[in-house]
């Protein structure tokens, strides 16, 4: 795995929101394209994540093997890497930084894609969590474009309750006085803190904390796996955290003008072959919402991942549970 991002300027783009800006995205490529350009996949990033946090998705004995595939990871804006809060100069810079959908992700990934690789197509679009909802956004704004795509413990519309989890944990961050309405000079610790704990109570099933399955991942107790989770998201800006946090919670296939508010349209416009990839223990993302998702898809598989792993399973965190995505992937993209 390479650890340098090269990076893709877009001039003058205007969100869905309606606000003009320059931006950056920052990819990592690894592998080749073919001389018949048709073996491009695209892994997104997904909540919190970066590049390198994708690696297990890569290497000979994964799903995705470089010597086969030619595989870029765009990095999500407001992750830290791509354009964020944290890193634009005014006027766009910290609270000011618009809202960026899932569309305006795709759409810049799908420009840098064309420049950059100059392709018709796309082998598969494959996404973890957020990077899942990408990965549907791929397929619905262009259907012609994508051939496959996977979206494991993730969804094609954020659920009611999904957005009460994000809207918790981002006011436990916005709590502390420290936030300043985002216009903060030190880092609001205490909300960012409180964020954190929060935040670690969903991404892991309840069996998991019982069981003390933490102790599998290298934490002997409670307290040392959620300073682990302290220290990951504690190292994003807050501005950065919330940004993400608002694209998330807007996920809707169908609020684009493509389709004008209608979510059944949408799915029942995708042409690629889909893998959906929920996690039975997920308290995000549940099986039963991509079952209804799978039955409104014209050619898709679901296959559910059983672990006690939670959210955490789709991440590579549980063996069991990759070798099986890993499985299944590798036959979708031979299909």
């Amino acid at each position: 795995m390479t650890t340098q991002d090269q990076r893709f300027a877009i001039e003058g783009y205007r969100t869905q929101g309606g606000v003009t800006l320059d931006l950056q995205l920052a990819y990592q490529v690894h592998g080749e394209l073919n001389d018949a350009r048709d073996n491009l996949v695209v892994l997104p990033t997904y909540y919190s994540g970066r590049s390198s946090d994708n690696a297990y998705w890569i290497g000979s004995d994964q799903a995705l093997d470089p010597a086969k595939y030619c595989i870029v990871i765009p990095n999500l804006f407001c992750n830290g890497a791509s354009s964020s809060p944290s890193n634009t100069p005014p006027p766009f810079a910290a609270s000011a930084f618009p809202h960026m959908t899932y569309l305006d992700n795709v759409s810049c990934q799908w420009r840098m894609v064309q420049a950059v690789f100059e392709v018709e197509t796309v082998h598969a679009v494959i996404g973890f969590s957020m990077g899942a909802m990408q990965a549907y956004q791929w397929a619905a704004h262009l259907p012609d474009v994508v051939q496959r795509f996977v979206a494991v413990c993730g969804s094609a519309r954020t659920s009611e309750h999904n957005k009460l989890f994000l809207d918790a944990v981002c006011g436990a961050l916005r709590a502390d006085a420290a936030w300043n309405g985002g216009d903060y000079d030190e880092p609001p610790t205490r909300g960012l803190e409180a964020f954190s704990v929060s935040y670690a109570a969903w991404f892991a099933s309840q069996q998991f904390y019982s069981e003390h399955m933490y102790r599998a991942v290298g934490a002997p107790d409670v307290a040392t796996f959620l300073a682990g989770a302290k220290m990951g998201f504690m190292s994003h800006d807050a501005n950065d955290l919330l940004g993400m946090a608002a694209t998330w919670r807007a996920g809707d296939l169908g609020a684009s003008p493509q389709y004008d508010g209608d979510f059944e349209k949408a799915m029942g416009a995708i042409k690629a072959r889909g893998l959906i990839m929920p996690c039975d223990t997920d308290l995000y993302f549940r099986v039963r919402h991509n079952e209804r998702e799978v039955a409104l898809l014209a050619d898709a598989e679901l296959a559910p991942i059983r672990s006690d792993f939670g959210h955490l399973a789709g991440g590579g965190m549980d063996p069991e549970a990759l070798a099986f995505m890993t499985t299944k992937v590798r036959a979708l993209l031979a299909s």
